[in-house]
């Protein structure tokens, strides 16, 4: 048997990978005043289909539960979220900043960057229509991937704005109801053939390309930039007009971060959609929303592509990973006297293993060196003493068993 198409194992070592990933997310999103918060991973599909419409059924992975209830495994968090904050938005004061790391599902074609199953963190901003939040959110996405070890080398941040192109139909009397069509093909114009989006956009095809070529003029954009020239951010992005999230919820602001060199798909995308919560819900004005997700796929693959990022993880989880205290047990009658010490070191949060059960102690030193240990303590002939071996520097010293607590103190550097 096998993990089903497009679905993993997390084996320890790609578990650590991924909890590295989870803890530099959770890390950052504190750090600019964001609260965890989770929805359930399973949810009534008319959820999403009230949002992206019937269509979107084919991507999920939907059945008729036993209580004769279509449901579906979340694809997405942004309808969750639109039902939680419609329920309790009045229990909290805005604006709400709220994150969340969970597991996603998407019945489609596996692909490289792109799989049946992610985990994907979330952050939005609710309550708040003001361009600072805009800033808040693309700096946040900015110093996320800064905490991996990217540099402005290594990544952009695309930044967009609907209302630019919204604009641009008004001024060409272009019916409303052509807009989402011409919005999805200027999305997708970057990996179509200019021949397939000139036919898609008509007689708008001329100027709009000429638009894109330009990039386009938008004072709220070039706000944007300068304030986040103003936190020293400015050179990790870019406007490009031609990001426009083909999703027709999107209201405002939008944004894509990609690998400089071009070799993934994108690595988090988001933006202002400050008419979703109403549309989901029983909200009757509209509550201003912006958020964006980033997924952990595409961001393992440039993580592995970047050597400075690679090495800073394989680093951390090494150290993350490492036994502070390896305890051999030389002599078998000394056992009792180890198991109560061990529990001792382990109620003061050092990683303490031993051998289960009796074994060489040649054998015990080398599990000790496998599991990186940085002491290996030997309960043996010498006890009431125990013998402190350093396994770094190879140094041995002799500490009675009552005064050993207070010398391991001195190793600051063994605490978990």
């Amino acid at each position: 048997m096998q993990a089903l198409p497009g679905f993993r194992d997390f084996l320890p070592e790609n578990c650590a990978r991924r909890n590295y990933i989870f803890a530099r997310w959770r890390e950052v999103a504190r750090r600019y005043g964001f609260v965890e918060w989770e929805g359930p991973p399973l949810e009534p599909t008319e959820l999403y289909k009230k949002k992206s419409g019937a269509e979107i059924v084919e991507q999920l992975f939907n059945f008729i539960d036993k209580g004769e209830r279509e449901v579906a495994l979340r694809p997405e968090l942004t309808p969750t979220l639109a039902r939680v904050v419609a329920a309790q938005e009045r229990e909290f004061k805005k604006p709400l900043k709220w994150f969340s790391v969970g597991q996603f599902f998407r019945y489609e074609k596996q692909q490289r960057g792109r799989l049946r199953e992610h985990f994907q963190l979330n952050c939005d901003i609710i309550g708040e229509k003001h361009l600072a939040a805009d800033i808040e959110l693309v700096s946040l996405c900015v110093d996320i991937l800064r905490a991996f070890g990217f540099t402005e080398k290594d990544f952009v941040v695309r930044i967009s704005d609907r209302e630019f192109w919204t604009d641009f139909f008004r001024a060409k009397n272009v019916p409303s109801d052509r807009w989402d069509d011409l919005l999805q093909a200027i999305d997708k114009s970057a990996r179509e053939s200019r021949e397939k989006t000139a036919e898609k956009l008509g007689d708008l095809a001329d100027p709009v390309f000429a638009m894109l070529k330009s990039c386009g003029k938008s004072a709220r954009l070039e706000q944007l930039v300068e304030g986040l020239r103003a936190r020293g951010l400015a050179d990790f992005v870019a406007i490009d007009v031609g990001i426009v999230r083909g999703l027709a919820y999107y209201t405002g602001i939008v944004f894509e971060a990609f690998d400089r060199a071009g070799k993934f798909r994108a690595i988090a995308g988001g933006g202002r959609y400050d008419n979703l919560i109403s549309n989901l819900s029983d909200v009757a004005a509209s509550m201003p929303a912006l958020g964006f997700a980033m997924g952990d796929v595409v961001l393992g693959e440039l993580i592995d592509e970047v050597p400075t990022a690679r090495e800073s993880m394989q680093k951390t989880i090494a150290d993350e990973s490492r036994m502070n205290i390896y305890i051999v047990i030389a002599k078998e009658q000394r056992r009792s006297d180890a198991l109560a010490q061990i529990q001792q070191l382990r109620d003061r949060g050092y990683r303490v293993d031993y051998p289960l059960t009796p074994t060489k102690v040649a054998r015990q030193f080398q599990a000790a060196k496998d599991l990186g240990a940085r002491l290996a303590l030997l309960y043996g002939d010498e006890w009431p003493q125990v013998k402190i071996k350093n396994m770094v520097t190879g140094e041995q010293d002799l500490v009675a068993r009552d005064g050993l607590l207070q010398h391991l103190q001195a190793h600051s550097s063994l605490s978990s």
